[in-house]
C-alpha cells in the first residue's frame, strides 16, 4: 500500500512503525471473510481493510472524528485476521497505533468515558471481589444485561501443598479471575500437583495490564507490566520457577507482548524480552503427561465442544495444542463450524459493544449446538462468562473438568 504520511507522522517512531506496516497491505480483502464484524455488519470500515485505510487517513494528515473512532472501537481484535492474512500485516500492532492516535484528537462523549474509566478503574480494584459477591446476592433481581455478567460462584476448595516439588511453575494472579471464578486456580494447581508440578504465586504481581490497555489507559498498563516483569524474573532467572504458566489465554497473550509494548523502554525492553520466552499455556505444560493423567481420569462427561479463544488460536498460535490434550486425555471432542470466528466476549467488548457482542455469541452457540455437545469447555475466562449467559449447556474450563475427573474415586 502506497503512503503519503505527514510531517508529524513521518517524524515520529509510531508513525514510522504504522507506515512499515501499511505498506505490506495488497487490498486483497482475504480478512474479509474472516473479520467477525464485517461478517455480522457488511460495513466495509467495519474490516480489516477499511480500518487500515482509516489509520491511513490519519496518518497522512485527515482529521479523525467519532465515526473513525467508532470503526476502531468496533474491532475485537481478535487478530482472525492475521491467521488468514497472504502479507503477514500485523494488524494487531496496528490498531494498537491508530487507536492512540484518534484517541488524542478526539474526545469520547461523556457517557464513553465515564463507563470505560469505572470498568478499568473497578476490575483492577481490590473492590472488585466484594462488588461480585454483592451482585451475587442480589442476581435474582438484576437486570439481564447485568444478571448475565454475574456468573454462579463456583468455590476453590482445598489447595494441597505443591512446594514440595522440585519442579515450580509462576502462575499469574489476575485481577478478575481469582474473585469471579476461583476454581479455574485452584483447578490449576491441582492438577499440576498430580504431575508432580508446584505452583506459586508472587506477590506484587498482579493484572497481566490488558484491561488498562484497551480502555485508553496505555501508560497504567505499562506500569502493570513493569511490576509483573520486577517480580516474576528473579525466580526464572535463578531456576527457582521454570516457567510463568497461563490458564487465561487472554493473559497469556498480552503477556507474550510485553516486549513488543515495552520496545521503547531501555531499562525493560532485555528483561521483557528474557520473560517473554518463559510464558506457557497450561495445556503446554501438561501435555507432556497426558498418558499419564489419561489413566487417572473418571467420568468424564461425553459429547464436548472445545471453543478456542481468539487469544489463543489467532495471536498466540496456539490452535490444536488444548484439542489434542484434551483427545488425548478421553474427551469426546465434537467438530463445530466457524471455530475461527470470535464469540464476542474479547475483555471488556460485551459491555462497551454489548448489542455486537451479543450478537457475536448467539452465532458462535449456533454453531456449538449444531454438535450437541453435553458439554462445552474452553481456556479463557472472558469466553467462558459470555458463552454462558446465552446457553443452558455447562460451560467450563477445560481445566476444571480435569480436575473434577481426577477427584472422583477411581481417579
Amino acid at each position: 500500500m502506497q503512503t503519503n504520511l505527514a510531517s508529524w507522522a513521518r517524524d515520529s517512531q509510531l508513525g514510522q512503525e504504522a507506515d512499515d506496516i501499511l505498506r505490506r497491505c495488497v487490498h486483497c480483502g482475504f480478512c474479509l471473510a474472516t473479520c467477525p464484524t464485517y461478517q455480522e455488519l457488511g460495513d466495509e470500515l467495519d474490516s480489516p481493510r477499511g480500518r487500515i485505510y482509516l489509520i491511513k487517513q490519519v496518518l497522512e494528515g485527515v482529521e479523525p472524528t467519532q465515526s473513525t473512532q467508532t470503526h476502531l472501537d468496533r474491532c475485537l481484535t481478535c487478530r482472525n485476521c492475521e491467521t488468514t492474512c497472504p502479507s503477514g500485516v500485523q494488524y494487531g500492532a496496528l490498531v494498537d497505533i491508530g487507536r492512540k492516535l484518534v484517541e488524542e484528537r478526539v474526545q469520547r462523549p461523556a457517557s464513553q468515558r465515564l463507563l470505560r474509566g469505572v470498568l478499568r478503574r473497578m476490575l483492577n480494584s481490590p473492590a472488585f471481589g466484594p462488588a461480585l459477591k454483592l451482585g451475587r446476592l442480589f442476581r435474582p433481581v438484576l437486570p439481564e444485561v447485568l444478571r448475565n455478567k454475574v456468573p454462579a460462584a463456583r468455590p476453590a476448595g482445598r489447595l494441597p501443598d505443591t512446594s514440595r516439588h522440585p519442579r515450580q511453575v509462576i502462575m499469574l494472579a489476575g485481577c478478575v479471575q481469582p474473585a469471579m471464578m476461583p476454581s479455574i486456580d485452584a483447578a490449576t494447581i491441582r492438577v499440576l500437583d498430580a504431575v508432580g508440578i508446584g505452583t506459586r504465586i508472587v506477590a506484587g504481581a498482579g493484572c497481566c495490564g490488558a484491561i488498562n490497555f484497551h480502555l485508553d489507559a496505555q501508560e497504567a498498563a505499562l506500569d502493570q507490566m513493569r511490576a509483573n516483569i520486577d517480580a516474576w524474573l528473579p525466580l526464572l532467572d535463578s531456576g527457582e520457577a521454570e516457567c510463568i504458566i497461563m490458564n487465561a489465554s487472554g493473559c497469556g497473550a498480552m503477556v507474550k507482548e510485553y516486549a513488543h509494548h515495552l520496545r521503547d523502554d531501555p531499562a525493560y525492553v532485555a528483561n521483557a524480552l528474557r520473560l517473554v520466552d518463559k510464558v506457557r499455556d497450561v495445556a503446554e505444560v501438561l501435555a507432556p503427561h497426558a498418558q499419564e493423567l489419561a489413566g487417572r481420569l473418571t467420568g468424564l462427561p461425553g459429547r464436548t465442544a472445545f471453543h478456542p479463544p481468539c487469544t489463543l488460536q489467532h495471536w498466540q498460535g496456539l490452535r490444536g495444542v488444548s484439542e489434542r490434550l484434551l483427545t488425548d486425555l478421553g474427551f469426546e471432542l465434537q467438530q463445530f463450524g466457524e471455530a475461527h470466528l470470535c464469540c464476542g466476549s474479547a475483555g471488556t467488548y460485551s459491555v462497551t459493544q454489548p448489542e455486537l457482542s451479543q450478537s457475536l455469541r448467539d452465532r458462535k452457540l449456533r454453531h456449538i449446538g449444531a454438535a450437541e455437545p453435553e458439554y462445552i469447555v474452553s481456556s479463557n475466562i472472558g469466553c467462558i462468562t459470555h458463552l454462558q449467559s446465552g446457553t443452558a449447556t455447562p460451560v467450563r474450563h477445560w481445566i476444571e473438568v480435569v480436575d473434577e475427573a481426577l477427584a472422583r474415586p477411581g481417579g
